[in-house]
């Protein structure tokens, strides 16, 4: 059994439990501040699992493709990985505990083979805020878990939330058994020794978190489901990494084979890092230094540099980026539409990074002369992170050139440095994720439907072929991406500017109405990535001045937006500018 095997599996189980079947939203969210991309399969379930009614009905699943950022320097041990695709289904108010629990263990068992004794499984001990979960308990039991099979934990490991405050409650989480020999007496799947794996984990999401950290219950009752479709297919194969199934391992062929200086770790950060640019870009994102532009470009500059280290001619990457998307694209048929695309903004970054290499190596001749006028022997720890920070020049690089002409380089301090570095990135990232599924204010409400006021501006000021591209909506501004070959002029920007503000004068109404897609794209409606919409879709219409397929929310009337003013405009990347507004209460 492989991935496409799993995936299949999983969602035709589901749909035979009476779950709507949904397509996986792109990488690159659609206004949502949260994050930098999308993380989880509920993430483009917001505003469902808040309670708005979903165009599909209460059951649904799908897989989802996400990338996760905070452990990047993490990639190329055994099981670190930026991209992954997470299997999920989802009650939106319909079943709960019981139903749930016995299709995790059908599918388990029934559908993928696995023994109940490779199995163990955690509930919600219980605190001062929500009992303990001994009704999941119960039900574990009851479908045939063997009750030492059973662990009970605190809220670090079993009770979920996004951000500070919403939706929340307690999870079951599912576990494999490995075989490998406990690490001591008290060994559970709490541990990190390897022995357990975590292959699922079911929220049920029945309490809500205030800002004052009190609970209360919620009208509506979730259910929010997720596994890891590579981690579940390595485990099945009784692989010991991810690495050594089909997705990667024809690619780590081939760089073993390419290699004149072989590393493990090398090849696995090159095959990771192209799988995962190549998702990205196939979805829309392009290489930038700010957000996820800079986490691509990351990405491919890290996975340069390891080609290099590995001794693999860079000529070579064009060819590597054919052989994976060969690999892939029975999962992912997009990547063959957007082959040629991938390969040019891989290659057109590849190149830059060299440019770049190049002058972080005259920023290294300029260090090296001040240490030798200063009689010094040791590169300090501040200027090697400086090389690596402001000019992206490789630590390892550096230490390379420093031994070569009989230096040593202060590798702690630079380890100091790049630890606070990384600290400082983590909780960026994190504080990406706060306010979670609570974040829907009715100031971000506001922007939501304004960035619609705003595409259908640009095509009467610029041309009908101008559409959005991507949008990011905080309680305080909007951004807003879209396609043309020019910097506006000032009477562009007035005009754009004019007509938004009339339209929100003439109080017109926003109304909501679900039809077909098809039936949709025909009456003319405006649409971002048409792929991830479900057959049964809602387009929003704004007087007759905006029509867009969306999920929402919106206000009633753009009478309640306020003023809209451009506060810049800029590009964004080749061929992509970007306007960044704001709205004014009177």
């Amino acid at each position: 059994m492989n991935a496409i095997d799993i995936r299949n599996k999983y969602l035709k189980f589901f749909e035979k439990h009476g779950h709507v079947i949904i397509p996986s939203a792109p990488l690159i969210p659609e206004n949502d501040p949260s994050v930098l991309f999308t993380t989880a399969g509920m993430q483009p379930l917001v505003p469902y699992l808040l309670g708005q009614k979903h165009p599909e009905g209460k059951r649904l699943t799908d897989y989802q493709k996400c990338v996760r950022t905070v452990d990047i320097d993490e990639v190329g041990d055994n099981r670190h990985l930026t991209y992954f695709e997470m299997l999920g289904n989802w009650s939106l108010g319909d079943y709960f505990k019981e139903e749930s629990i016995q299709m995790s263990f059908d599918f388990l068992t029934k559908e993928l083979g696995i023994t109940v004794e490779k199995l163990s499984v955690t509930v919600f001990a219980g605190d001062e805020d929500a009992p303990r979960d001994e009704e999941s308990a119960s039900i574990w039991k009851k479908v045939g878990m063997p009750e030492d099979h059973i662990y009970y934990f605190g809220k670090e490991d079993n009770w979920w939330i996004a951000g500070e405050v919403g939706p929340c409650g307690p999870d079951t989480e599912m576990f494999y058994d490995t075989g490998k020999e406990p690490c001591s007496e008290h060994c559970n799947p709490s541990c990190s020794c390897g022995k357990y794996v975590e292959i699922w984990n079911n929220v049920f999401m029945e309490y809500y978190k205030e800002k004052d950290g009190t609970y209360s219950k919620l009208k509506q009752r979730n259910v929010d489901t997720g596994l890891g479709l590579e981690r579940m297919n390595m485990l099945l194969q009784g692989k010991e990494t991810p690495y050594d199934t089909e997705i990667f391992l024809p690619v780590m062929e081939k760089l073993q084979e390419l290699a004149t200086n072989d590393n493990l770790q090398s090849r696995r950060i090159v095959a990771e890092h192209l799988r995962s640019s190549i998702m990205i870009i196939s979805d829309g994102g392009r290489p930038s230094n700010v957000d996820r532009g800079y986490v691509l470009r990351r990405l491919i500059r890290r996975m340069t540099r390891h080609l290099n280290k590995l001794g693999i001619s860079l000529d070579e990457l064009g060819n590597l980026i054919e052989l994976n998307i060969n690999v892939l694209n029975k999962m992912y048929p997009e990547l063959n539409k957007n082959k040629e695309t991938i390969k040019q903004v891989i290659l057109e970054e590849k190149d830059k990074f060299i440019k770049t290499l190049s002058h972080g190596e005259k920023e290294f001749e300029k260090a090296l002369l001040r240490i030798k006028n200063e009689n010094k022997d040791k590169l300090d720890g501040q200027t090697v992170f400086k090389l690596y920070d402001t000019y992206g020049f490789p630590p390892e690089v550096t230490k390379d050139l420093a031994i070569e002409q009989g230096y040593k380089i202060d590798m702690d301090g630079f380890e100091k440095l790049y630890k606070e570095h990384q600290e400082k990135s983590r909780m960026g990232s994190e504080q990406k994720f706060k306010g979670g599924l609570a974040d829907q204010t009715p100031e971000t409400i506001s922007y939501h439907t304004a960035t619609h006021l705003l595409n259908a501006a640009l095509k009467v000021v610029i041309g009908p072929d101008v559409h959005q591209q991507g949008s990011n909506i905080t309680k305080e501004r909007m951004r807003f991406d879209f396609n043309c070959d020019h910097k506006l002029t000032d009477e562009e920007k007035e005009k754009i500017e004019k007509l938004v503000n009339e339209w929100i004068k003439e109080a017109l109404p926003v109304t909501a109405e679900e039809m077909k897609k098809e039936d949709a794209i025909k009456s003319g409606a405006e649409c971002m990535f048409i792929e991830k919409y479900p057959d049964i879709v809602t387009v929003y219409k704004i007087g007759e001045v905006s029509k867009e397929l969306c999920g929402g929310p919106h206000v009633k009337n753009t009478s309640e937006l306020g003023v809209f003013k451009i506060k810049k405009e800029e590009a964004s990347s080749a061929g992509i500018r970007r306007i960044k507004a704001v709205l004014i209460k009177e």
